[in-house]
């Protein structure tokens, strides 16, 4: 089911359960209830919930939108390390260089086939993906420079493995969940409250209330799913954040995709 049916389905259930208990309340409310007033205790307290809950929801937005960001970060850094040394390695006779962009090749098609749907379904990244790079670094330190040209990319081939591993490593430890347990208990609970207090409020089923009451329930539950969608680092679903893999190495990231 697509994330965004999901949150349409959401919104309207919660719109149209805020409404239907407008209506109840409306229907049990004395005959004499006077809604023009409300106190002002009340008022203050609704206040300051709705006040603490936006910190806290938009503290959490900025959690998961700059991890997110590093996890981005991270895989545009190993797959431009791993294009430099496909470049890098044009200096070297044509068998080593062929055997050098394959093994390159090899450790693309691995990640983007089969580490990326591990990734966005909750699970760590498979060890092969890191014996793919050790092959390759152990063919480019084994490969003794026979002219100074070589000698020159030597150390710089190494270099970009390097911080393709280190790439890698960041990219396999930021593949699960953002926030702990007790934080979405809190968001949860925090938005039930919060919806909840608009009742208090002696709402009347005006058309202007009714219709502000569901645009701040569908916004409370619109937020909540923004922070759940990016608390994913690499989404949810598809292979579109393998994006500089698919850019760099268009022939292999497609050929894996299928």
């Amino acid at each position: 089911m697509s994330e965004w049916l999901v949150l349409a389905i959401a919104m309207a259930l919660v719109c149209a359960l805020v409404l239907a208990m407008t209506a109840i309340r409306h229907r049990r409310a004395a005959a004499d209830e006077d809604t023009s007033e409300t106190p002002d205790v009340i008022e203050y307290m609704t206040m300051m919930v709705g006040v603490v809950y936006a910190i806290v929801l938009g503290l959490a937005i900025a959690g998961v939108w700059e991890a997110r960001g590093a996890a981005e970060d991270s895989v545009r850094r190993e797959a431009q390390a791993l294009y430099e040394v496909t470049q890098r390695a044009d200096v070297y006779p044509a068998a080593v260089r062929d055997r050098i962009r394959g093994e390159v090749d090899a450790y693309v098609s691995h990640t983007v086939a089969v580490d990326w749907p591990r990734l966005t379904s909750g699970e760590g990244a498979s060890a092969e993906g890191g014996e793919l790079l050790g092959k390759l670094r152990t063919s480019v330190t084994h490969q003794s420079p026979a002219t100074e040209l070589q000698a020159q990319a030597y150390q710089p081939l190494l270099d970009h493995i390097a911080a393709a591993d280190e790439a890698r490593h960041s990219r396999t430890q930021s593949s699960e969940s953002t926030l702990p347990g007790v934080v979405w208990f809190g968001l949860l609970v925090g938005g039930v409250v919060t919806v909840g207090l608009i009742f208090t409020l002696q709402i009347r089923r005006s058309g202007r209330e009714l219709l502000l009451a569901g645009l701040f329930s569908a916004l409370i539950v619109f937020l909540l799913f923004m922070v759940w969608s990016f608390d994913a680092p690499y989404g949810r679903e598809g292979i579109d954040s393998a994006g500089p893999f698919q850019e760099l190495f268009p022939k292999t990231a497609v050929a894996a995709a299928r």
